[in-house]
């Protein structure tokens, strides 16, 4: 799906990005109302998430400009940086659907929005699979495949897994892996990330030998690298 952001800061910016692009979705970011209306009127957007901090405070252009899009309308998601107050009745007036709280919490991020743009677009086809060499996902099934065979993953391993391969080569902390695959869990026993890491291990074969590593990285998280397989000899030496 197209989604558009309005937000004028970088790194939440950035974020964003990461999370919806992981997700499959398309994402077109502008730092100005003026920005984001010139590309609207260009573009189709199936949804646009507005902060309502910018500072040329054109958020509530944008919502109403979306308003007289003809029905279903155009869904808005609108970010602020407090649980009341004016920002949020200001949004909620202006026609948002949703609204977020910073610091945006990824997994929430996600949720709230593969739930709005099913709740508009329930016709939408389904996500195809995700391929990473011979592992595959089907995200809305939650189903995984290694070399075609199936294999039977809890949703919160098939979860932690999904995220491990869309950020292959680069390491995950333990706050971000926990805030994307626990995100309604104010508190997570580490011991449950590591046991979790190791069924998934064992599960999808993730060792240097079938061309995967997964490791942890001392005092910050977990690490999945694509090594070369190393094959066996008839006599079960590494060649």
């Amino acid at each position: 799906m197209e989604i558009a952001v309005l937000s004028d800061d970088t790194l939440q910016t950035a974020a964003m990005r990461q999370v919806l692009e992981n997700a499959g979705h398309a994402c077109h970011a502008y730092a100005t109302g003026d920005g984001l209306l010139g590309w609207l009127r260009r573009e189709t957007a199936h949804l646009l998430i507005l902060d309502w901090r910018v500072r040329d405070a054109s958020a509530g252009e944008v919502a109403a400009w979306a308003q007289q899009r003809p029905a279903p309308g155009l869904p808005l998601i609108g970010i602020t940086n407090c649980a009341g107050g004016a920002d949020i009745d200001a949004a909620l007036a202006a026609g948002v659907a949703d609204y977020l709280i910073t610091p945006l919490r990824r997994g929430e991020l996600l949720t709230r929005v593969q739930a709005l743009l099913r709740r508009v677009y329930p016709h939408q086809p389904a996500a195809p699979w995700i391929e990473f060499g011979e592992h595959a996902f089907e995200r809305q099934g939650g189903r995984a495949t290694v070399k075609g065979m199936a294999v039977a993953l809890t949703r919160k391993e098939f979860d932690l897994a999904l995220l491990l391969f869309q950020h292959l080569g680069q390491p995950l902390s333990r706050a971000t892996i926990l805030d994307t695959v626990w995100p309604d869990n104010v508190e997570v026993p580490t011991r449950s990330l590591d046991t979790h890491v190791s069924r998934i291990r064992s599960k999808l074969g993730l060792r240097a030998e079938y061309g995967f590593h997964l490791a942890p990285v001392y005092s910050y998280g977990y690490l999945l690298e694509r090594r070369e397989a190393r094959s066996t000899d008839a006599r079960g030496t590494n060649t």
